[in-house]
C-alpha cells in the first residue's frame, strides 16, 4: 500500500471509497470495495498496464482475490 498510493497520486487518481462498511441491499455483497477515480480511461489503462502497477500487482494477487471493473463516469 505504501507504494500504491504515491503511484496513484502521480497519475492524478484518487480513492472515492476504500474498505468502508458495506451493506448489501439486494444480492450478494462484496467483502471489500475500492473505488478509484482516474482522470480518464486512457490514464487508467496506462497505469494498469504500466511498469509501476505491473511491478506491484503480484503482491495483490498473492494476498487477495479481486475483480477489476472499469466504469465510464460522467461529468458532474
Amino acid at each position: 500500500m505504501s507504494q500504491v498510493k504515491p503511484a496513484l497520486q502521480a497519475v492524478g487518481a484518487r480513492y472515492l471509497a476504500r474498505g468502508g462498511r458495506t451493506r448489501s441491499m439486494k444480492g450478494i455483497g462484496a467483502a471489500r470495495i475500492v473505488i478509484l477515480e482516474f482522470p480518464s480511461e486512457a490514464v487508467w489503462e496506462a497505469f494498469y498496464h504500466g511498469p509501476v502497477y505491473q511491478g506491484l500487482k503480484h503482491i495483490r494477487d498473492e494476498c487477495s482475490s479481486a475483480r477489476l471493473v472499469s466504469v465510464e463516469g460522467f461529468d458532474a
